[in-house]
């Protein structure tokens, strides 16, 4: 269709045309009338979504489907442009666009018009109806556009402006044809509207007359007002009248503006507010040549301060939110002063005026503050101007209000105005972050400037940090049919594209527009949502944990920038591989959890470009904008990014063939130093000869067993064989084949069939013969060893060890002691304060705490105080109260401990309560969550040396100067704290209130009783040393806490903490968590000196062997697991196989808490040689020690002498548990 096929008379919208009505243009039905009857087509993604119905791509001009392929003149609508049955990018020579979508003839452009306007008109290559902005029609020519000199001319002719609807029509006017006449009374934001609809005229040609506008402040509105002509005149004399305005106290500022009147003269009358000095200064900026007379300026400025004192400012402080003014003091000799007013705006530039945003309605664009008159006579005016923006320019002016006196001017005073900036401050956080991958070791990052740059920026700091993937991913068999390989793409893509080119959701689907309906989902994309939503679930998870859970201690927000750049490199470039290849030493797997680095570098631009990263490996990319002059960075944006994938096909295959095993062939391979993400299996490829390939799966845990695989039950014959990894980024490339060859079988004679059946049999028997022999010899030296089998722990009050103690490095010379003050009683004596002399390397004078034994102490309690403080030689742990040094020769005895200045825990807790409160605050819950970190890491420690400490409580915890706690005094407070004991039918002082279920009951005390009573201490910290089971006696507690009670939460307790106590109070101990596994789990929390003072991450702590976790968890199988068994009797002896009956005499004990108050609840009990009549008499549920092959009566025996490593305690009796459920830990969140 040609050009001319158009009428003149034709009616076109200048919202372009439709695809149909295109469609119906180049003669054919709609596009979904040929498609109604049949399925829809889907077009090759090669062709762009434009195709025919045999799905052949159309020509790339086409929009939509089209008739023939790859024709222009075939297509059903145009990409760009029509133009004579072509589909064109552009339009051709003298023709022009119109419409947006079709090229015409100037001729034709002349004939389309819009109806009551004139013709259109050909500009910049398009047919438009008018000349854009900047541009008018040629005289001559009205379809050609001249551009203007300076804004375009508009004339208008105006009515009468009585509100603000009515100076809408004077919009973009410049010439007022005729008189502008104003008469405005009342109206919200006058002056901003009126200045939107009236600030471009320039020229009136008649009069102006400003009449019983009470709204009116100023004139200021009309800004470019230049020209009056005075064609017509008021009464043929006045081309300017302002008549009963009574607000109007501003005409313009005549400093930047210029107006010329060409004839007429001025005119005012009953203006309250309008001072004679703004009148006469518009008489004579005007250039009127003849002079007022009388009766033209009456009644003005009756209510204004027309004669004002200028006020000076003294200073200024300026901060980024607020200023602080002084101004000189002004007191009129004739008025009473009222106050001052202090006016303020942001002023982006420095031309504002003080009527600029008023009117006479009372909108006012100034914030005001009042200052009243200070009564000091050497005390200045001040205010504060608070809540300002940083790095923004404000106007600022100070005016007197003073009280009128009749018969007399009104004099006033105020300042001029002054402009200040406020300081810079942290700008806020760059916008729109965006990453895509341009290569397997590349990111390009972009972003935009941050809303609010509060000064000048003068770089951006962009940091990156490898993420790791979903453990998950490490834990699945992939080869299984079930699981499906989760693949992972990178960051594609063009960040630049703007939103508004995207095609929206109902473009693409069609649902919306005309009478399509939806197309059915193919099952390829409910396959593809579905892997979809997979991923968006493991990603949330991934979001959850990087963003809301707190950071760790050495991951915490930089924001000061005055550091070296620590540009680091990946861990695949020099510094470690991320992926566990070959050396990893895990064996399930699982890799441990890794904090990688992170690596920052600087940009002067809004984008960089990241180099040297691992292939396909997500990374968390922060981008902070950086104010040199405040110092500071502001807070990240963050956007995450994978790199695309690169080539990780693995190295050459071996394979060795077994010899022992017909049919057998191991196949290796190299595991890839560098794949994409994550290698979740491998697949092996091989063919026998000429017959069908077959595939074998292996998993990423199989392959770790045996690096490789193993090919089982293969037939003799030449065999071929290829892998290829699978990985996160999908399946590699196949390696190069490797040929092996299977011998046939050999054949098998009498003799080896023979040999195959006899041999087992004889290694059987003679393993179950060794076994027994074994079992009677081990049976019988332990029967001979304690003649009854139980082992029997106690403190003979009467026996004195002939073991005196001997001087070792430890002595220190008396005189290098001296004491300072008492710090207290202690069991055996005062403790004092004081200073030591070379007691620490590198230190001369050390402040000290020394123990000392009371003078009527026997040699036994001086040499059992000394063995005591000996038992703290062994320790060297920063949570661990340290021994410094003996003083054993001459007389008083002294120990010489490192000093805690802030006394035991309790007492420090209880120092924090309130006085006169009923409800207490409670520590931060971080702080809570330090003191407990440091005290499980006093307490891994001792299990780590095979020590239980039996009365771990809040009182034997020590606090420093520095708030750090550590396990100390080991049983040596217990005469300060007596109340919390109780001796039970005589025997020694027990702490029952911190005991666990199977100590109260059996006397059994393991590492897992320590976790009970470190529970306890949590409680003890929640309640700031409350006394636990409170209102309960003694007994009651022990029937209490043996029935499976347990403590009651406390009030305002953090339910991260209290779950913690409840996971320590499990009644069975198998249950409870190590300490090393609490540490695990609050470490995020920790403050990062921990991670290098404490035992937790030292060289130290090392993970125990296999063969200790199976011991430590038979030793524990006679603990009751069901509260019921506490209210059982003990069962009565019976008569055993390896000894007499009877009951163990006085003077022997079952190791147990019932022992004297001077015993050290940690340390060395050595066991009382038994008597003839000391045998026990074991029950059938009764428990072989694993070391000793002694039977306990009431559970396991712990024998607590340090020295003896072959005594394992029941320190890692949670890691060693077996087909055991292991409840989780309590995981820490933020404060």
């Amino acid at each position: 269709m040609g050009t001319g096929g158009w009428g003149s008379s034709a009616f076109y919208s200048p919202l372009g045309m439709t695809l149909l009505a295109q469609r119906q243009l180049l003669g054919g039905p709609p596009q979904w009338a040929t498609q109604t009857q049949q399925s829809p087509v889907v077009c090759p993604e090669n062709c762009k979504l434009s195709c025919t119905d045999r799905e052949e791509c159309c020509h790339s001009q086409c929009l939509g489907s089209c008739t023939e392929p790859n024709n222009d003149t075939a297509c059903s609508g145009c990409l760009h442009y029509y133009h004579e049955g072509h589909c064109v990018p552009d339009c051709p020579p003298d023709t022009y666009k119109f419409e947006g979508w079709r090229c015409i003839s100037m001729d034709f452009c002349s004939q389309v018009h819009l109806t009551g306007d004139p013709h259109f008109v050909i500009h910049g290559g398009e047919c438009t109806p008018d000349c854009p902005s900047g541009f008018t029609r040629n005289e001559t020519n009205r379809m050609l556009c001249n551009a203007c000199n300076g804004p375009c001319d508009k004339p208008c002719t105006s009515p009468v402006i009585d509100s603000v609807d009515a100076a809408q029509s004077l919009k973009d006017c410049t010439v007022i044809e005729g008189n502008l006449d104003i008469n405005i009374r009342r109206g919200n934001n006058i002056a901003s509207e009126l200045e939107s609809f009236m600030g471009l005229i320039q020229t009136v040609t008649g009069y102006v007359k400003i009449r019983h506008s009470h709204a009116l402040g100023s004139l200021s509105f009309l800004k470019s007002l230049r020209l009056i002509n005075g064609q017509e005149l008021i009464d043929n004399m006045y081309a300017f009248s302002a008549i009963n305005n009574q607000h109007l106290q501003y005409l313009w500022d005549w400093n930047q503006h210029n107006l010329t009147i060409q004839n007429g003269r001025l005119f005012f009358r009953r203006n309250p507010k309008l001072c004679m000095s703004e009148i006469h200064k518009m008489w004579e900026k005007t250039g009127i040549a003849v002079k007022p007379e009388e009766g033209d300026f009456r009644n003005n400025g009756e209510r204004a301060s027309c004669e004002s004192y200028i006020l000076k400012f003294k200073s200024n402080i300026t901060a980024s939110h607020n200023i602080t003014l002084t101004w000189e003091r002004y007191r009129p000799p004739e008025y009473d002063l009222i106050s001052f007013i202090v006016y303020y705006k942001e002023s982006p530039f420095q031309n504002i005026t003080e009527f600029d945003g008023q009117d006479g309605c009372g909108l006012n664009s100034w914030h005001m503050v009042d200052v009243d008159f200070p009564q000091e006579s050497d005390v200045y005016p001040k205010v504060s101007l608070p809540n300002l923006k940083p790095w923004t320019q404000y106007a600022i002016f100070v005016k007197a209000i003073t009280l009128q006196v009749e018969d007399k001017h009104v004099t006033g005073a105020k300042s001029d105005i002054i402009y200040i900036r406020t300081r810079p401050s942290l700008p806020s956080m760059p916008k729109e972050p965006r990453a895509f991958a341009n290569s397997s070791t590349r990111l390009m990052v972009k972003w935009s400037p941050p809303a609010f740059p509060n000064g000048n920026l003068t770089f951006y700091l962009v940091r990156w940090q490898q993420q790791p993937e979903d453990r998950e991913l490490y834990q699945h068999n992939y080869c299984s049919k079930e699981l499906k390989v989760p693949i992972r793409i990178p960051a594609t893509g063009n960040i630049d594209m703007d939103d508004s080119t995207k095609p929206t959701k109902s473009d693409l689907a069609g649902v919306e527009k005309g009478p399509c309906c939806a197309c059915q989902k193919t099952p390829e994309e409910k396959d593809r949502e579905k892997d979809d939503r997979v991923f968006f679930k493991i990603f949330e998870n991934f979001l959850h944990n990087a963003i809301f859970l707190p950071r760790p201690p050495d991951r915490r927000r930089r924001d000061i920038f005055g550091f070296a750049n620590n540009t680091l490199m990946p861990d695949g470039y020099g510094r470690g591989n991320t992926t566990f290849g070959p050396g990893d030493n895990s064996t399930d797997g699982i890799p441990p959890i890794r904090e990688y680095p992170f690596s920052e570098e600087k940009s002067a631009a809004e984008s960089l470009d990241i180099p040297t990263l691992r292939p396909f490996t997500v990374y968390r990319i922060d981008i902070h904008a950086c104010n040199e002059e405040v110092g500071r960075c502001s807070a990240g944006a963050f956007v995450f990014a994978r790199t695309k994938p690169a080539d990780d096909i693995p190295g050459k295959v071996i394979y060795e063939r077994s010899d022992k095993i017909e049919g057998c062939v191991v196949l290796r391979w190299p595991e890839p130093l560098m794949p994409n993400g994550l290698i979740l299996m491998y697949e092996i490829k091989f063919r026998p000869g000429t017959e069908p390939e077959k595939h074998e799966c292996v998993s990423r845990q199989q392959y770790r067993e045996n690096r490789g695989a193993r090919l089982t039950n293969l037939g003799s014959g030449n065999y071929s064989a290829q892998v290829r990894a699978t990985s996160l980024a999908g399946n590699g490339s196949w390696t190069e084949s490797v040929f092996f060859y299977v011998p046939p079988p050999k054949r098998d004679d009498g003799v080896t069939f023979y040999l195959v059946i006899i041999i087992p049999i004889i290694v059987t028997l003679f393993i179950a013969c060794l076994t027994t022999i074994l079992f009677f010899v081990n049976k019988k030296r332990n029967s001979d060893r304690l003649g009854n089998g139980v082992l029997y722990a106690s403190v003979n009050p009467e026996y004195f060890s002939a073991e005196m103690y001997v001087p070792d490095e430890w002595e220190v010379a008396r005189e290098k002691i001296t004491m300072l003050k008492e710090l207290g009683q202690g069991s055996f004596g005062m403790v004092y304060e004081g200073l030591a002399k070379g007691v620490v390397k590198d230190d001369p004078e050390t402040r000290v705490a020394i123990k000392t034994v009371n003078e009527t102490a026997s040699m036994r309690e001086r040499i059992e105080f000394l063995n005591e403080a000996s038992v703290m030689k062994e320790f060297n742990c920063h949570h661990v109260v340290r021994l410094l040094g003996v003083v054993s020769q001459g007389q008083p005895t002294l120990v010489i401990m490192e000093l805690m200045t802030r006394g035991d825990l309790k007492s420090h807790l209880r120092s924090l309560r309130k006085e006169n409160s009923t409800t207490q605050v409670l520590p931060p819950l971080k702080k809570m969550t330090q003191m407990a970190g440091e005290i499980a890491d006093g307490m891994s420690y001792l299990n780590a040396n095979k020590f239980v400490h039996r009365d771990l409580a809040a009182r034997n915890c020590m606090v420093g100067e520095d708030y750090t706690v550590k396990i100390g005094d080991f049983g040596m407070t217990r005469d300060i704290y007596e109340t919390d004991y109780y001796r039970k039918g005589g025997k020694g002082l027990l702490p029952v209130r911190w005991m666990s279920p199977e100590s109260l009951k059996d006397g059994v005390f393991t590492t897992m009783a320590d976790v009970w009573s470190f529970g306890v201490v949590l409680w003890e910290i929640a309640t700031l040393a409350e006394q636990p089971y409170q209102g309960m006696s003694n007994e009651q507690v022990l029937r209490f806490v043996m029935e499976g009670e347990l403590l009651d939460k406390p009030d305002k307790c953090p339910d991260m903490l209290f779950e913690l106590m409840r996971m320590c109070w499990q009644y069975n101990p198998k249950m409870r968590p190590s300490f090393l596994e609490i540490i695990n789990s609050i470490k995020q929390d920790l403050e990062p000196p921990f991670r290098e003072m404490s035992f937790f991450f030292s060289e130290e702590n090392k993970p125990p062997d296999t063969e200790e976790l199976d011991m430590a968890v038979e030793n524990m199988e006679n603990i009751p697991l069901d509260p019921a068994s506490t209210r059982q009797p003990c069962a009565a002896a019976a008569p055993s196989s390896g000894g007499t009956g009877g009951t163990p005499p006085p003077s022997t004990q079952q190791l147990s808490p019932m022992q004297g108050p001077s015993t050290p609840l940690l340390g060395a009990v050595s066991p009382s040689p038994p008597g003839p009549g000391a045998s026990a008499l074991a029950s059938p549920g009764q428990a072989l020690d694993k070391h000793s092959g002694h039977v306990s009566a009431n559970g396991p025996v712990v024998v607590l002498r340090p020295n003896f490593d072959e005594l394992q305690p029941y320190a890692h009796m949670n890691g060693g548990r077996k087909n055991e459920r292991a409840l989780p830990l309590p995981q820490s969140s933020a404060c």
